[in-house]
């Protein structure tokens, strides 16, 4: 029997190194999990994160180095072997099937049969055997689609639980999670810790790696920085060994005279969404949204982008009253949405760089048949270095690229729109320090410039530093109007948890 003292090691990485055309990812990198503790890693894009977890997950192959799980070397390391050696992958972004159901969702790959047929009956109880374990009331035979992306992000965790793995990576579980739902995820990551399980937290929420963590691994330009006990260093610390910088960087605020009133909305109402909602953003402004997961931020952002459109209200753009009912209209009318689903929504991940970011614009670098591939590059690679894209490498495709990096290419592709109003849900979930100091530089930029930004955020501390006034939603309604000088967490939460009404 192992003691505490000596644990044993349930996964070792050994002088892994990969490259690729131009890139070196990885560079003689060590890592060391052992059984029941939960290991973060973290890093600034492009530091490796992404390319160690998918050479663990059997989608690359190392150029060299060596992989043990369990004391026995991977020979040949394929998903598959992965899999059965009992590696599983929560990422980032979903990996499910909107069209099935929950339960089909949660044994897709490994459905129970009953001779030549799947064993419905069983196949329900799993999930929802599952499901409770993760406290969560979801009905194992709702359709997928139908579910908020929280709710799809806990059926997606289920889906790797439900496999009993040995060694679970959790790469930034959070990022589409309330506070309700982070804490039974929290409660679940421990009842797996405590049971053996080794778990990989990558997360660039700092603070969840001090709440959740037993050790942390910085990793920088592709090697291997630092391990550390959690209980031995600071946030600012993991900064400084990540990018060299202060935390205080992270949230720059542009102090900006404010302009005239570029969006009005009053009395927005979409049935079962939002009430009344009355709002205003006026040049130079950042306006933050806030609010608990269901609040309706979200779908006042769609109904603005016409994704779902206004039944009651008036939308006033530019001193315009508009009716807004689809997306092209509200582009034509100088409206840009970066969405909080990225991937799905946000870029078109087969297409290179290039390619996504003059989607909105192509009418202006083509006549009737030809494309101006000269002026596309010539745009594109300034665009690219502006906005710090790493690699700048814009004829690659966008999927290869890091998280951080896919949404400087969301907020870029409208940046050449030329909006009047941008409106952001979630701009910096799930990017690491050094992005999400990019990302808001460059939203301080645009509003510089004369833009009116509305900005959606669960990160309570980004809303306070960035933006110069805050609405708080609470089921559906405006339940406050916080100015920067007042605006303080307690003041947020407040009228987030229906505690304050605004006047």
């Amino acid at each position: 029997m192992t003691t505490e003292s000596t644990p044993a090691v349930a996964l070792r990485m050994t002088g892994i190194t990969k490259s690729f055309p131009g890139v070196m990812a990885l560079q003689d990198v060590d890592l060391e999990i052992n059984e029941g503790e939960v290991h973060a890693i973290v890093g600034e894009n492009g530091a490796g994160k992404s390319t160690l977890m998918k050479i663990l997950a059997g989608f690359y192959q190392p150029d060299k180095g060596e992989i043990e799980v369990g004391g026995r070397k991977a020979i040949h390391w394929t998903p598959r072997e992965a899999r059965s050696r009992g590696i599983g992958m929560i990422y980032q972004e979903l990996n499910l099937v909107p069209d099935l159901s929950v339960a089909e969702n949660i044994s897709l790959g490994a459905m129970p049969t009953r001779g030549p047929f799947v064993d419905y009956r069983a196949m329900n109880a799993k999930a929802d055997a599952v499901l409770r374990e993760l406290d969560t009331d979801i009905d194992p035979g709702t359709r997928l689609g139908d579910l908020s992306i929280s709710q799809q992000q806990l059926v997606e965790i289920a889906k790797v639980v439900a496999r009993q793995p040995n060694v679970v990576v959790f790469d930034e579980p959070t990022s589409s999670l309330g506070d309700k739902e982070t804490r039974v995820l929290f409660d679940v990551i421990t009842k797996m810790r405590d049971r053996g399980i080794a778990i990989i937290y990558i997360s660039h929420r700092l603070q969840e790696v001090m709440e959740i963590g037993d050790r942390v691994t910085v990793l920088r330009d592709g090697r291997h920085i630092e391990t550390r006990d959690v209980a031995g260093i600071t946030p600012d610390e993991m900064v400084s060994l990540m990018v060299g910088r202060d935390l205080n960087e992270m949230f720059p605020k542009f102090d900006l005279g404010l302009g005239e009133q570029v969006l009005a909305i009053e009395g927005a109402s979409r049935a079962g969404q939002f009430d009344n909602v009355t709002l205003d953003v006026r040049k130079h402004e950042i306006v933050g949204l806030a609010g608990l997961v269901g609040s309706g931020r979200t779908e006042v952002a769609r109904a603005l982008f016409g994704l779902d459109p206004l039944e009651e209200g008036t939308i006033t753009l530019a001193g315009k009253v508009l009716k807004i009912r689809s997306p092209r209209q509200a582009v034509a009318a100088g409206i840009a949405l970066v969405p909080e689903d990225r991937k799905g929504q946000g870029i078109i991940p087969g297409l290179s760089v290039r390619e996504n970011f003059t989607l909105p614009v192509i009418t202006r670098i083509t006549n009737a048949l030809l494309i101006f591939l000269g002026k596309e590059r010539k745009i594109v690679t300034e665009l690219a270095d502006r906005l710090k894209v790493n690699p700048p490498q814009v004829e690659r495709p966008l999927n290869v690229f890091s998280g951080g990096n896919q949404q400087k290419v969301v907020l870029g592709k409208w940046l050449l729109s030329e909006p009047k109003l941008l409106i952001l849900d979630e701009p910096t979930r799930g990017v690491d320090v050094g992005a999400k100091a990019d990302i808001h530089h460059i939203i301080g930029e645009f509003a510089q410039d004369g833009g009116g930004v509305l900005m959606i955020s669960s990160e309570l501390p980004e809303l306070l530093a960035v933006c110069d006034r805050i609405f708080v939603l609470h089921e559906g309604v405006i339940a406050a109007e916080i100015s920067r000088a007042d605006a303080t967490e307690e003041s947020v939460m407040r009228a987030a948890t229906g505690q304050e009404v605004a006047a």
